[in-house]
């Protein structure tokens, strides 16, 4: 490993730090699998664009009927105690305890009926791919901020192309950005979190003595390079070259920091807490301000892990904490991407693994419902002031308009410049696979 001395008796990229900063760990000589570092070409013929995703993953599941499909007919130990709110699109109700959502329904796309998580495990898999978790080529599949990151690489040098601001969970899926599959870990999330954060820093080293040790790398490579016929050297050039880009240049660091938006910018989003929420996430409504500095830095996919919606007891106490919270977070992202200009390249997706049981059990909760959740979409490009899925009396089956996870990457493709029915990624056998299985983007969005 490569190692640069400072005032910090904290390794280089090492230990904990790699597995937050693999780009940053392409500055090791050989401390990846060189096969792993050749899955870094970039694949030819795909256009540019600065068009962004921001996806946020409500970790454990929300309750559908108490958000989006409040069913005030049903029977109490269905519909529980909340109740709906009229928003600024007529016809269009939501949750009592999500105003500010309620006040910007036009740019919001609330699906009541999504569906694809076969098991009912917690898993954030399907929100990062698409896809469920069994079935998958070698290598697995790979999540949608990775895939980015491989056909369309980062739109500055210094912004990596796929950033997950992803905790460490007590649930190891409760805190996946998302994960890079087949595609190695030259594409995993960048994760500025944790103790890693301090690699972001040169720690009292010079940018000339970073340049020798540079130096001293390109000396080692040009050895390396003399000896190695196969061309595998090489491929460590753009690796080793976007770590140095990322350490030399405060284009990061800043977008990173909240503390340069305006006091009204950061008061309409909000503080939240940034302590986890049991094993899950933090709800942590800066972290939505964080996604807008970085998609507007030149990032292509931020993911963000949000709060702990697992509620098998005590379901309606616990969204008084957790849906004013996302509210307000979620409304204020929206808000600013159009005042910005940005709605029109950047998308927003909330969603969870699954749904909630309808019938309200013995504890207050609601358990796992694998038949149909709930989604919020937001931006690129998107009709929105809609809603989209209906279910039956009991909001427990899909009677009008099931909408698998597949559709709606297909459709964020899309509107990425990206035509699932052409493009494919080649998995650790050399066997192409196409973005989605067989999906088309919704005309209800885009059509």
């Amino acid at each position: 490993m490569l190692t640069i001395p400072g005032n910090s008796h904290s390794p280089f990229c090492d230990g904990h730090s790699r597995r937050d900063f693999l780009r940053i760990g392409g500055l090791a000589m050989g401390g990846l699998a060189l096969p792993q570092l050749l899955q870094a070409e970039q694949l030819s013929g795909i256009r540019k664009s600065h068009k962004a995703v921001i996806m946020i993953y409500l970790v454990g599941a929300p309750p559908h009927q108490d958000m989006f499909d409040l069913k005030m007919d049903a029977p109490l130990e269905i519909r529980g105690p909340h109740k709906p709110r009229v928003t600024n699109v007529p016809g269009i109700e939501i949750s009592e305890h999500m105003p500010y959502c309620a006040r910007i329904m036009d740019k919001l796309v609330p699906i009541r009926t999504m569906y694809g998580s076969p098991s009912g495990d917690h898993d954030s898999f399907i929100c990062y791919t698409g896809r469920p978790v069994p079935n998958q080529p070698p290598g697995g599949w790979p999540s949608l901020g990775s895939t980015l990151s491989k056909l369309q690489g980062p739109t500055d040098p210094t912004i990596p192309a796929f950033v997950g601001l992803a905790p460490k969970a007590g649930h190891p899926p409760y805190g996946s950005p998302g994960h890079p599959g087949f595609l190695g870990p030259t594409h995993t999330a960048f994760r500025p979190n944790g103790p890693g954060m301090e690699d972001l820093k040169l720690n009292g080293v010079s940018l000339d003595r970073l340049s020798d040790r540079r130096a001293l790398l390109a000396g080692f490579d040009r050895f390396r390079r003399d000896m190695d016929s196969s061309g595998v050297v090489e491929s460590l050039d753009a690796f080793n070259q976007e770590a140095f880009n990322i350490l030399t240049s405060s284009k990061l660091l800043e977008a990173l920091d909240v503390s340069r938006e305006p006091a009204k910018v950061r008061e309409r989003y909000g503080k939240g807490d940034p302590k986890n929420y049991g094993d899950g996430a933090p709800r942590n409504c800066e972290q939505f301000l964080v996604a807008r500095r970085l998609v507007e830095a030149g990032a292509r996919c931020v993911t963000l892990n949000f709060g702990r919606w697992d509620f098998h007891s005590n379901n309606h106490s616990e969204l008084l904490t957790h849906l004013p919270l996302f509210d307000q977070a979620m409304s204020a992202l929206v808000e600013d991407l159009h005042e910005r200009g940005m709605d029109k390249d950047v998308a927003v997706v909330a969603w969870g693994e699954f749904g909630r049981t309808p019938q309200i059990n013995a504890d207050a909760g609601r358990d796992h419902w694998p038949q149909l959740g709930c989604a919020l979409l937001a931006g690129g490009g998107m009709r929105t002031g809609q809603v989209i899925g209906a279910t039956d009396r009991l909001g427990g089956e899909i009677a009008e308009r099931g909408v698998h996870f597949g559709e709606v990457f297909a459709t964020l493709y899309n509107q990425l410049g990206l035509d699932t029915a052409q493009v494919t990624l080649p998995d650790l056998t050399g066997r192409p696979h196409y973005l989605v299985d067989g999906w088309q983007p919704m005309k209800e969005l885009v059509g």
